[in-house]
């Protein structure tokens, strides 16, 4: 490439154009326009302002960064590449194929420096919400005069795309109710979507929008002005109150001559004639691809190495702050390891069967405020239902703009927000977040549940209010498909506890789970609790399924149970007694978790021998013909519910201890 008439920093940017725009067309697959569009963003960014380390991408006080606009991941990558990450040239060459860091859309845990998985638009916009919250989190319980340990910033990249999805709104409206002035957000208003400009379906004031939310808002008239992007992000770093917004005007696959500014350079590659004017556009040589200056790459290394130092000062700082405060220290390492405290289990209630019926959600919420004082980073709230899901940490306070030490957070009724929001903070290490809201609103947080899971981290979503059982609200409140549908999710936990004494150790499971999200699902109505001497112990639940109550003498049929309908299944069994039926009942709290168990295991639960088993569950019945076999039967729900009170619904829906023995008998 010529080098004689650009500088090093023109130059540096327009390599990382040129990469990306050979990257994706050597894939055949990508988005190489905004990528090439916002090389002097990233440029600024990465030289200027973000404070990272690409030794250790994974230093506490680094500054997050968020595509939010996915899909322009070559942009991401090539400044990772530049910057002295351990992502190579032959990395950016394979973008996009089998066993490569560099997927289609950045991919948290597998290409280092990518925070977070992006790719769905307006998810990565509202993780920073997530982000934002724990930083301040953090900032407010360990920072001392002094000892600023946690100052970072959320820098992220968003589209047309973010700003057009709901998510977006939910948790702009969120981040400036809470004032999170270290967000940092440069929004891309290139106004070209797949289908052609934007303005075929939208042309709202985004500036008035976000103002309207309490952000602060800049506007910066061409993205290849990069004195005005360093002035509007230093604007943005002074505003300490508001989260800040900087629109910025760009055309799309800037350098291409025939395909700048159209619909055509978003999705698809450029064309071998095209990246060719490109690159004689740019001053690179036509006839090679992946060209790198020795120049650029040292002087982006030089960048990237001074991260080094920066590690080094935050280390001192932090062994200083050992020495002062030597507890709160060591209580950090800990957290930032992944690590629980030891004997908090010992905080764990066990609940006696004579204390009356209890509702798991009540159970739940005894737990965590036993639990709370010995871990004091889970925090967490609800979508406006606390009171409704039992999860108020009674003897704490609430997260504001003005207590950042609060721990109860109030999502407001924003539940889409609320799962990409926790995301965000359990991407944190040190924070454990949980959200909750009932069952049948999960159905607005799939989104975030299936990142979390791809992503393999441990957000825990609390969801009550679990079947027909909550009654007269109807059928828009009453979840039937939604355990099946969760459960659907690979790399998803879903438990769904029976008693208070299940529900302490659905809790004790979810807390120790590191490697996906748990959906702890609980009761409205009040149940048993089960007498722990004379059933099987509640322990069992960490396997997922375990023998309840063995049958007195040679089972003759296993009835398996979950969350409100294992005291059916009880019922039905001393009954089948009476008529001469031996019957095993068998607590199944997650499908997930009796998965992982030896085969031995399995079968001493589910004798493969012992074909007839009914499966009692207020739910869909779409999974468990699995479990029951072709010799057995399900009771559940066949389809929506009605407005009734719940003893009239289980009833009239056949989910009654008389239909399961009925069903018994018939089968034996």
């Amino acid at each position: 490439m010529s080098t004689t008439t650009k500088s090093i920093e023109e130059q540096g940017i327009d390599t990382i154009r040129v990469l990306s725009a050979d990257a994706v067309q050597k894939a055949n697959s990508g988005h190489p326009g905004t990528a090439m569009a916002l090389a002097p963003m990233a440029h600024v960014l990465w030289t200027q302002f973000l404070n990272y380390n690409p030794k250790n991408p994974n230093w506490a006080n680094r500054d997050r960064f968020i595509l939010s606009a996915g899909h322009a991941c070559m942009l991401q990558y090539s400044v990772l590449y530049l910057t002295g990450y351990d992502v190579s040239l032959d990395d950016i060459k394979n973008f996009r194929q089998m066993n490569s860091k560099t997927a289609g859309h950045p991919e948290y845990g597998l290409c280092p420096g990518i925070d977070v998985t992006t790719g769905p638009l307006g998810q990565g916009f509202a993780n920073g919400v997530g982000f934002a919250i724990a930083q301040k989190h953090l900032a407010g319980y360990y920072n001392k005069p002094g000892f600023d340990l946690f100052d970072y910033h959320i820098y992220t990249i968003c589209s047309d795309g973010d700003m057009m999805e709901g998510v977006t709104s939910e948790a702009a409206s969120l981040a400036g109710h809470l004032e999170l002035g270290n967000l940092i957000y440069l929004y891309d208003d290139n106004k070209i979507s797949i289908e052609g400009s934007t303005d075929i379906a939208f042309n709202e004031d985004i500036d008035k929008r976000f103002e309207s939310y309490g952000w602060h808002v800049q506007y910066v008239t061409d993205v290849n002005d990069v004195h005005a992007l360093e002035l509007a992000i230093t604007n943005a770093k002074a505003e300490k109150q508001k989260p800040s917004l900087i629109r910025v005007r760009s055309l799309i696959a800037y350098g291409s001559p025939n395909k700048s500014g159209t619909a055509g350079s978003h999705g698809s590659p450029l064309g071998a004639d095209e990246i060719k004017l490109v690159k004689k556009f740019f001053g690179f040589d036509p006839e090679k691809s992946f060209d790198v200056s020795p120049d650029v790459l040292k002087y982006y290394h030089q960048i990237g190495e001074k991260g080094t130092g920066k590690e080094d000062k935050w280390n001192k700082q932090f062994a200083d702050y050992t020495a002062k405060f030597p507890e709160l220290a060591a209580e950090f390492e800990t957290a930032f390891k992944g690590e629980l405290p030891k004997g908090w289990t010992d905080a764990l209630p066990t609940f006696k069967a004579d204390a009356g019926r209890m509702a798991t959600r009540q159970a739940s919420g005894k737990v965590l405020n036993a639990i709370a004082a010995k871990l004091p980073h889970m925090i967490g709230g609800a979508a406006d239902l606390s009171p409704s899901t039992e999860t108020n940490l009674k003897e704490y306070d609430s997260f504001t703009s003005e207590n950042r030490n609060g721990r109860n957070f109030h999502f407001g009724i924003r539940e889409h927000a609320m799962g990409s929001a926790l995301n965000g903070m359990a991407l944190t290490k040190g924070i454990i977040p949980f959200g909750a809201t009932f069952l049948m609103f999960s159905e607005y947080m799939r989104p975030p549940i299936r990142l979390a899971a791809i992503m393999k981290i441990r957000p825990i979503f609390v969801y009550t209010h679990d079947s027909i059982g909550l009654g007269e609200d109807g059928t828009t409140h009453q979840p039937v498909e939604q355990l099946v549908s969760l459960r659907s999710i690979p790399n998803n936990m879903v438990i769904r506890p029976a008693d208070a004494n299940e529900t302490a150790q659905a809790w004790k499971v979810a807390l120790e789970h590191t490697e996906g999200p748990v959906c702890l699902i609980f009761t409205r109505q009040g149940l048993p609790i089960l007498d722990q001497d004379k059933y099987g112990s509640a322990t069992g639940l960490v396997k997922g399924a375990y023998v309840l109550s063995p049958a007195d003498g040679d089972a003759q049929i296993i009835l398996i149970g979950t969350g409100s309908e294992v005291e059916l299944a009880l019922k039905a069994q001393a009954q089948l007694k009476e008529d001469g039926i031996a019957a095993t009942v068998v607590s199944m709290p997650s499908w997930e978790l009796f998965e992982k168990q030896s085969e031995a295991y399995k079968e001493s639960v589910l004798p493969k021998k012992l074909k007839k088993r009914i499966a009692v569950e207020a739910g869909s019945t779409l999974g468990w013909h699995k479990y029951v076999t072709d010799e057995g039967d399900i009771v559940g729900m066949p389809g929506f519910g009605e407005s009734a009170p719940a003893d009239v619904l289980y009833k009239h829906f056949g989910i009654t201890v008389e239909n399961i023995v009925s069903k018994a008998k018939a089968m034996v």
